[in-house]
């Protein structure tokens, strides 16, 4: 999930949101932006409720990615950047109307366009897990669940340009014809389908990589599918994201032995591939050019209300 905002100054409106500090001090090798715009992506939601690591304690910074100009420098920056230059990132602390980074974390983009946001989290996201963990070959089956979401957009792309079938999950039938014109081959709106039902029928030999986010029946769905020596690759949980530890409840008794008859399942942490995401982000020269903004926020005010949207019917 990707929701692009806005970012404006703003007042505070409540006595819980910390106000902005000064961060002139000198750090050679950084670089300080003016945030034009900020990403919120599912993970999100646990990391802005401390789920993450809960060592840490509020007051925290939070929000995973941003795009907005240059506006001013340490020394050991200038020689990469001048002031005024467009600059996207992946860090920590995006949530705000200024933010510094090491210059060698950032990424420079031609112009200051949200679409570019959603090639960082939900992009790479999609493009790693595929490429690393999916190892698609043309003529194979694959199933994105949340297909017409953030990452699964990406997901859906990355299997044609493969050469694969796809096949989408999305809600409602405006999701689904979005899905069509981005060449998903069967979409599945699953509220007037049965899932589990349609893919037995539509695809008896099983499905050969699940590229999956949501958890919970449809995790159960995608493991009874799969086909032989096929590849679950998790990504998320987010039907469990509202509950106190941000998992769903999960009933894994004869799961083993499921995939031990079928295949491996992934799970899928971008951590742990970020040398290889920055070396891919870094070649970024334009916005995609297929994408679908549904909802659309501006001003810091509103990412409470991004942020659970993205666990309503509402989300893309």
């Amino acid at each position: 999930m990707c929701f692009v905002i806005q970012a404006f100054p703003c007042q505070s409106t409540t006595v819980l949101f910390r106000r902005a500090q000064n961060h002139c001090q000198n750090k050679p090798e950084c670089l300080y932006r003016a945030d034009d715009f900020v990403g919120i992506n599912a993970s999100d939601i646990n990391y802005s409720a401390g789920r993450y690591d809960p060592t840490v304690k509020p007051p925290f910074d939070a929000g995973f990615e941003g795009i907005g100009e240059v506006v001013g420098l340490g020394l050991g920056a200038s020689s990469d950047y001048t002031i005024g230059d467009t600059v996207a990132y992946f860090r920590n602390g995006a949530f705000a109307e200024y933010t510094i980074a090491p210059a060698k974390e950032c990424i420079r983009v031609p112009l200051v366009k949200p679409e570019f946001l959603t090639l960082l989290v939900s992009g790479a996201t999609a493009y790693i897990a595929l490429k690393r963990l999916g190892d698609l070959t043309k003529g194979e089956t694959v199933l994105v669940t949340a297909a017409a979401g953030g990452t699964g957009q990406f997901a859906v792309q990355f299997a044609k340009q493969a050469g694969c079938h796809v096949i989408g999950t999305c809600s409602t039938n405006e999701k689904a014809g979005f899905l069509k014109s981005i060449g998903c081959d069967r979409p599945i709106n699953y509220k007037e389908e049965n899932l589990g039902e349609t893919l037995r029928k539509e695809y008896p030999k099983g499905i050969d990589v699940v590229y999956e986010s949501i958890g919970g029946s449809i995790l159960d769905v995608a493991v009874n599918c799969l086909a032989q020596k096929g590849r679950l690759i998790v990504i998320g949980f987010i039907s469990g994201y509202q509950s106190a530890s941000g998992i769903p409840a999960f009933k894994g008794a004869t799961l083993p032995v499921k995939l031990l008859q079928k295949s491996p399942v992934t799970l899928w942490l971008s951590s742990s591939h970020s040398s290889f995401c920055n070396k891919k982000t870094q070649n970024i020269s334009g916005p995609p050019t297929h994408l679908k903004v549904f909802e659309t926020w501006c001003h810091y005010t509103s990412m409470l209300l991004a942020l659970s949207s993205t666990l309503s019917p509402i989300n893309i």
